[in-house]
């Protein structure tokens, strides 16, 4: 196989196999704590789960990357790649060791929330840091193509597997607040391997140069966020690019509000136990990933036959009509089919977008409306869970919330229909 190969290849270069054992730890241990934050605040037998606290966690998990993504390359520049790599994984393993106190303590949950809005935040900066890292570890730019298509998926890999670790270990522990935070202190400690890891580089090994002119902190920011509304009113005289982004935007808030619903049936009306309902929402998670991977094979196929925006049709077109037959009747089966097909429509339509903001947006702005991209995607999830807070009722079971949906997917399609008849 040609990805096979091409992980050969790189594996060959030994500065390379290093920075990706620290991705693989990193992003492992971010599985293995987000799926500890998502059991404690949901199905911890001490807690009354409320779309309320899912959202809340959401938030958590989601917009520190989106907040802090667009500035965090500025000081990513001036500080050595190398340390950011070591004093963030110190700092998360000792941040997630706090959280498992403050877990075992029972603190109110404002401080619970603030310890692991810390320990996201700071994940900000180790994941730039490894892909800015990347062309210092490969020795042409043919293998950096390869290294970034690569390396990013070893991570979300990593994640993934982190994620049915912390799961495994979450069922088999003892019931109770001392199994959620015995998941916690798995995370701090995949969170200091990496750190020991990234000892066996060079510290100037990753870069930045230090000879590069540095300009004053405050004005970089600043020119950063000027960058940023020049990256905005571009993409606004792009109206192709404009239109999908703004599809996936709604298709993605879909997504966020439907994701909600189906943790609160796994919590109160799936499963009679704790242990029941966070099996089914790994299921769960498994049938959407599942549909995520069937998105990137056939894609390439649907694209090439109905073009990007009429990709983007089929699936809002799909979802619109599947969710509300498979979900109103907000059972088991059902509603994991509806899992798989709204993994599917959503991941495809995600990689349809992509090619078309790449396209229809110039080089010199790329890396900008990419970054307002990054945010519009996180900040729809996070403001899906907000909305589905309201309109939940404890057992996750809204006819209404449903049929929402279904109407904005089909707004979505109508309205690409009629950017595509031009």
């Amino acid at each position: 196989m040609p990805v096979v190969r091409d992980l050969r290849v790189l594996l060959q270069l030994p500065d390379f196999r290093r920075l990706l054992v620290v991705r693989l730890l990193s992003q492992g241990a971010d599985g293995v704590y987000q799926v500890a934050l998502a059991a404690y605040v949901v199905f911890s037998p001490e807690k009354q789960a409320s779309p309320t606290a899912i959202a809340s966690a959401m938030a958590v998990l989601l917009l520190p990357y989106s907040l802090l993504g667009p500035f965090a390359g500025v000081l990513l520049d001036r500080w050595r790649r190398r340390q950011v790599l070591l004093h963030g994984n110190l700092l998360r393993a000792a941040l997630a060791t706090g959280t498992a106190l403050l877990v075992v303590a029972r603190v109110p949950d404002w401080l619970f929330y603030a310890s692991a809005l810390s320990v996201t935040a700071v994940n900000r900066f180790v994941l730039a840091g490894l892909s800015a890292s990347l062309p210092r570890v490969v020795d042409s730019p043919d293998r950096l193509v390869m290294a970034n298509s690569l390396s990013p998926t070893a991570g979300t890999l990593a994640a993934t597997a982190g994620g049915g670790l912390a799961f495994v270990v979450r069922l088999v522990a003892p019931e109770g607040t001392s199994s959620d935070a015995v998941v916690v202190l798995l995370g701090a400690v995949l969170y200091l391997a990496a750190a020991l890891c990234s000892l066996r580089m060079p510290l100037d090994l990753l870069g930045p140069d230090v000879r590069t002119p540095r300009t004053e902190l405050r004005a970089t920011l600043l020119a950063t966020a000027r960058g940023l509304a020049a990256g905005l009113r571009h993409l606004a005289e792009r109206r192709t690019a404009a239109r999908a982004l703004a599809a996936m935007t709604l298709m993605r808030f879909c997504y966020g509000a439907l994701t909600v619903t189906v943790l609160m049936l796994c919590r109160h009306a799936w499963a009679e136990t704790e242990s029941d309902g966070l099996a089914l929402l790994g299921l769960a998670v498994a049938v959407s990933g599942a549909g995520f991977f069937a998105a990137a094979v056939v894609t390439p196929w649907a694209v090439a036959r109905l073009g990007r925006l009429g990709w983007i049709v089929a699936c809002a077109t799909a979802a619109a009509v599947l969710e509300p037959a498979l979900g109103l009747p907000f059972e088991r089966v059902p509603m994991l089919v509806a899992a798989f097909v709204l993994g599917l429509t959503t991941q495809g339509a995600k990689i349809a977008t992509d090619t078309v903001v790449q396209s229809s947006v110039d080089d010199g702005f790329r890396g900008r409306v990419f970054s307002l991209y990054d945010v519009l995607f996180n900040v729809a999830f996070v403001g899906a869970a907000g909305v589905a807070a309201l309109m939940l009722p404890p057992d996750g079971r809204s006819p209404a919330l449903v049929v929402t949906v279904a109407l904005i997917y089909a707004v979505v399609a109508a309205a690409l229909v009629g950017l595509r008849r031009p």
